[in-house]
């Protein structure tokens, strides 16, 4: 499934923070990470204790986010793209450490105008890790 994934975002290694699709409906999709500790980020954030950053968890959220606008058509890798615009409640409830599969939902609030509404949040052994409201704004590919 991450040919699926590769297909509809521009995201990739090193910076590709979700592997397959778990599940998806109209309206919401829901993405997953297997940390297996070999992530370069690991090396210095918390050594000895690694712990995932809260940022790159953010990130994860967003490409979940991209990637179900271009699955709703809201957005395409060839003639658009999703950049996040807004964020706000951002809260981190627990840590995700190596050995962790995150599971990543994301769930679509409203289109108004050419900006998404979205909530987001990280589950892993069953507790919320991280919970975020944001939005993107589709644009065409040659206004980056």
């Amino acid at each position: 499934m991450l040919e699926e994934i590769l297909k509809h975002i521009p995201q990739r290694e090193p910076f590709l923070f979700i592997e397959k699709i778990v599940d998806r409906t109209e309206n919401s999709i829901t993405t997953s990470k297997l940390l297996t500790g070999k992530e370069d980020f690991f090396k210095g954030h918390f050594p000895g204790a690694p712990v995932f950053p809260g940022v790159l968890m953010c990130e994860a959220v967003f490409q979940t986010g991209a990637l179900l606008m271009a699955l709703k058509g809201q957005s395409a890798n060839d003639s658009k793209k999703a950049l996040v615009t807004r964020i706000q409640g951002a809260k981190f409830k627990n840590m995700a450490k190596p050995g962790d599969e995150l599971m990543i939902t994301v769930d679509f609030v409203e289109m108004l105008a050419n900006a998404a509404f979205m909530k987001g949040k990280i589950t892993a052994n069953s507790k919320t890790i991280m919970s975020i409201e944001f939005a993107a704004t589709i644009i065409e590919n040659e206004e980056v």
